[in-house]
């Protein structure tokens, strides 16, 4: 799966937004340049780990939710991952899948 810096950049930017932080703020809270930042919000630069997880902690937001859309505050986080996981199973396989996974929510309904 290839990384879209694009996007990360704007969840990023969207995130800041959200939070009434302007670039200048943000770089000040993260220390780094308001130009690096900037490059980052527009996808032309990458960020660390370590500087994604300080963003994340004082956005509010998951490392997930800026590097793929899911959140696992929401309730459908999961359907990304668990339908890239089902295209690649053989078609047997996505059955016995199915199959498990039926028996469990008869279980739960009973």
């Amino acid at each position: 799966m290839a990384v879209d810096y694009n996007v990360i950049g704007s969840r990023i930017k969207k995130a800041r937004r959200a939070k009434k932080l302007t670039q200048e703020e943000l770089a000040e809270k993260i220390d780094v340049s308001v130009a690096f930042l900037s490059r980052v919000e527009r996808g032309s630069s990458h960020i660390n780990l370590k500087r994604l997880t300080q963003l994340c902690n004082l956005l509010d937001v998951s490392e997930g939710y800026i590097l793929n859309g899911s959140s696992s505050n929401s309730n459908e986080y999961l359907n990304k991952e668990f339908n890239e996981l089902l295209k690649k199973c053989s078609p047997e396989k996505q059955k016995m899948i199915y199959n498990v996974v039926k028996a469990i929510v008869e279980t739960e309904e009973n």
